[in-house]
């Protein structure tokens, strides 16, 4: 009983910080409330609606435990709060959607995909939906995208993930209080977030996009959620100019924030010399070669299409933003082949992607490298070395226990995927891009021309789950299930 009172105690302020989550939702929800009205559509009560829910539970929360944002939370309070703020604000963002009709599975699949910038959508037919509901889906990317960003950069080296202790900073010293040292970042990084979709969404209407494309677009992007305003997604747009303006912005998403906060103060050369960034620029270049090689010659593409289509949806795929520009999935097993592995990669840590992230990879081949060395020369001493940084034993077994968690949580939902009948390609794609948060699948079902409607209900379900745990870097969650964390 005790036991129990002490931590009820100890979620004060983690349901404090939970409140005021809520109260900003609902005012979020009042923005496709204002589109529906100008547009003269009745939906816009689902969103009025929603918001008062959402803004009532948020108001009464915050007055029940009372406090202060600016109280701090020890280490077992970031991850309960982390954990509770993905799973329940989704659960409200779903509101909206059960008000029009969509079901229960479907609203919460979509709000979760949503809020995890995934991309992957049970609607169909969005070319003639409501203006109110696609500009709320656009929003949730949006919303979720920064806040992927400040848990990549201020929480998770805190929380000492996956070797994101390597990008620790003062304001995520483990030692301090996390929430109070770290205002300051938080608001240069909503800055620059929104200094950047303007500036993409400037750069779609210069494109030919029209102002309601432009914007939903635009949040989507840089959020590298996917979510578009058209069921063919970049399809839909005959300009080039709109898919060259999309690769550049989808490429910026999954750049390390923190470095573009330094770049645009002036210091573009420390986004260059991050190793990830490097390595991600190169690998984007010499895989959108090949594939464009292999559209010129394999199917006869004319040159500037075969380049577009190539570096747009290898762009789109490893920055797991999910938009598709053609059915990739029809140009031969070697491309599907291909996407399959580039669902797996991601971009750089800090940044609105998912995936494994490319400073993992850098790890492990540095790794594998030192323990070949040490294999020769069993004698000699080396250090790997990442940016500067030694590769201590404890980041390289981060890194490592990573790795095998994140490739076992994908084998493992699969096979329950396959419990519903589904194809291989379809149980293996649908989990990679859950866990990866990358938006559309492989084969004819989940496919870039598809969607997820037709699945079961459970392996929705089993899929929602996926895209939070993926989300949350996965021992964000699996931490909880240790009884020791709830130890005194």
């Amino acid at each position: 009983m005790w036991c129990g009172i002490r931590i009820l105690i100890s979620l004060r302020p983690v349901l404090n910080v939970l409140g005021f989550l809520y109260v900003g939702l609902a005012t979020a929800m009042l923005i496709p409330a204002i589109v529906d009205v100008a547009a003269k559509n009745p939906d816009w009560q689902a969103f009025v609606f929603s918001a008062l829910l959402t803004g009532l539970v948020g108001m009464l929360l915050s007055i029940a435990v009372g406090g202060s944002l600016h109280e701090g939370l020890d280490m077992r309070q970031t991850f309960i709060l982390t954990t509770m703020a993905w799973v329940t604000l989704p659960a409200f963002g779903a509101l909206p959607f059960l008000w029009l009709g969509v079901s229960y599975v479907d609203a919460v699949f979509e709000a979760v995909s949503g809020f995890t910038t995934t991309g992957s959508t049970i609607l169909s037919g969005l070319d003639s939906l409501p203006p109110g509901l696609l500009v709320w889906r656009s929003l949730m990317q949006w919303v979720g995208g920064i806040g992927i960003v400040v848990m990549a950069i201020v929480l998770l080296p805190f929380l000492r993930i996956g070797g994101m202790q390597l990008f620790q900073t003062e304001s995520s010293d483990r030692s301090e209080k996390i929430v109070g040292r770290s205002v300051e970042l938080i608001r240069l990084l909503g800055l620059v977030y929104l200094f950047l979709t303007a500036l993409c969404v400037v750069g779609f209407l210069l494109s030919g996009m029209d102002l309601f494309d432009a914007v939903n677009h635009g949040l989507t992007t840089i959020a590298t959620g996917g979510y578009s305003t058209h069921d063919v997604s970049f399809g839909f747009f005959t300009n080039s100019a709109a898919g060259w303006v999309a690769v550049v912005f989808m490429t910026i998403g999954a750049l390390p924030f923190v470095l573009l906060i330094q770049a645009l103060r002036g210091k573009p050369l420390l986004l260059w010399r991050d190793p990830q960034v490097r390595t991600l620029l190169a690998f984007l270049a010499l895989v959108s070669l090949g594939l464009t090689i292999y559209l010129g010659v394999k199917l006869d593409f004319p040159l500037d299409e075969a380049l577009l289509k190539a570096t747009f949806n290898v762009v789109s795929v490893v920055t797991t933003t999910g938009f598709a520009m053609g059915d990739y999935s029809e140009w031969g097993a070697p491309v599907v082949g291909l996407a399959l592995l580039l669902t797996f990669v991601g971009g750089c840590t800090g940044s609105t992607s998912g995936g494994i992230k490319v400073f993992r990879f850098l790890v492990f081949f540095g790794t594998v490298r030192a323990h070949l060395r040490r294999m020769v020369r069993p004698n000699r001493v080396m250090s790997e070395k990442y940016g500067g940084a030694r590769l201590t034993p404890e980041l390289s077994f981060s890194v490592l226990a990573f790795l095998v968690v994140y490739l076992g949580s994908v084998g493992i939902i699969t096979l329950l995927l396959s419990l519903f009948d589904l194809d291989l390609v379809t149980a293996v794609s649908a989990a990679a891009t859950a866990v990866g948060n990358v938006g559309p699948g492989l084969g004819p079902i989940i496919g870039p021309a598809g969607n997820f409607a037709s699945l079961p209900d459970g392996a929705k379900w089993i899929l929602s789950a996926a895209m939070l745990l993926g989300r949350l870097e996965l021992f964000t969650v699996l931490v909880l299930l240790d009884p020791d964390f709830w130890s005194k």
